[in-house]
């Protein structure tokens, strides 16, 4: 598709609460600029319950069946982690470009085979990182290319969330071969790919993890220490046993400090830049704060992602950009298992962690 004017018409696979939640109200903000033509589950029933709930057209039970009637330009993947590799490639298969939830795929080896269905100009798969296309995050991106704060120096990535033994009754939550990873892979992961997205490639993590209170497979906590390849040294950590929720990052520059606390969405009110002492008579905005304030949302990601599909070209969180991510975790749970460093390029597809978060065989997904 390259008419900037056209709607997009648009799928939904998987009926469940993000959909419902996220996704359908980042859809109708877009307005006149796209239509839902389909909703897509295991479970008719909930399918046709959910197109009913918003006014969709058509209930399908079955992926291939819905690209073959339905015909959308984009699908939006809403599924469990463990089914996205295999909607991901029939949609692409299909000529469809697709948009998929958090964490892309179980694994590395996944994810690369995936990407061996795209095509050049499209279609494309991105992923759901929307808390890069906050106005602060964009500003911020903007003074690290430029140089405005000096070089990073020191930084903080904090995923301090709660999850209950009730949240794990879910079959498919807390298992290797389901879900990937603890909160490392389903829940960090939104603060990772944001700091990765601001600091660039990494060189080196070491990293612990450990199962301290909740009866699952995976972590239910890691920590890390990271190093960039612009000197910068990151502490980072994952938890779903925190009971005072916060998401919590900062960047440390010769010229200032810049924090954002938030949860699960921030504005630039959840941002705080603090001069360093010889620019205490500076404000936010001699420091770069943004004055528009666009927060960040599954609204805000996707009109990028409309954009770039009716422009044929490659998407954000797409690709290598999206792959980033995803390798760092892989590094960072074979360091936590083995009690080495590890670094970029140890990640290949002879080494366990490249096909399995686990770095079990059997752990993953056939």
């Amino acid at each position: 598709m390259t008419d900037p004017d056209r709607t997009v018409g648009v799928a939904i696979i998987g009926a469940g609460s993000i959909a419902d939640g996220s996704h359908l109200p980042a859809i109708r903000d877009q307005g006149a600029e796209i239509q839902v033509l389909a909703v897509v589950d295991v479970d008719l029933e909930r399918a046709r319950s959910f197109a009913e709930r918003w006014q969709i057209p058509a209930a399908y039970g079955d992926i291939d069946q819905m690209l073959r009637e339905a015909a959308p330009d984009l699908a939006i993947i809403c599924t469990p982690p463990i089914a996205h590799r295999d909607a991901v490639v029939a949609c692409l298969d299909a000529g469809v470009w697709v948009w998929c939830e958090k964490p892309p795929t179980l694994s590395l080896a996944e994810y690369d085979e995936i990407a061996a269905h795209e095509a050049e100009g499209g279609p494309y798969v991105s992923y759901v990182f929307q808390h890069r296309f906050g106005s602060g995050a964009r500003a911020l991106r903007e003074h690290i290319r430029t140089g405005r704060l000096g070089n990073p120096l020191v930084g903080i990535c904090h995923t301090l969330w709660y999850r209950d033994d009730r949240y794990y009754r879910v079959p498919w939550r807390g298992r290797w071969s389901t879900e990937g990873g603890g909160p490392t892979m389903g829940h960090g992961i939104h603060q990772m790919d944001l700091m990765l997205s601001l600091l660039g490639e990494w060189t080196e993590v070491r990293a612990a993890s450990g199962t301290l209170a909740r009866g699952i497979e995976t972590e239910d906590v890691s920590m890390a220490i990271v190093r960039f390849a612009s000197g910068a040294m990151v502490s980072m950590v994952n938890s779903v046993l925190s009971p005072r929720e916060t998401s919590y990052l900062r960047f440390d520059f010769p010229e200032a400090t810049v924090e954002l606390t938030h949860l699960y969405g921030y504005d630039n009110a959840n941002w705080r830049w603090t001069p360093a002492p010889h620019r205490a008579d500076d404000t936010p905005a001699d420091l770069g704060a943004p004055e528009d304030n666009e927060a960040s949302s599954h609204a805000a990601q996707l009109r990028y992602l409309l954009d770039d599909l009716r422009r044929g070209r490659r998407p954000e969180a797409s690709g290598d950009d999206g792959r980033r991510v995803l390798a760092f975790i892989a590094a960072l749970y074979a360091s936590a298992a083995t009690g080495l460093p590890v670094t970029p390029g140890q990640i290949t597809p002879d080494d366990p962690f490249y096909h399995s978060m686990s770095g079990h065989k059997e752990n993953a997904h056939a």
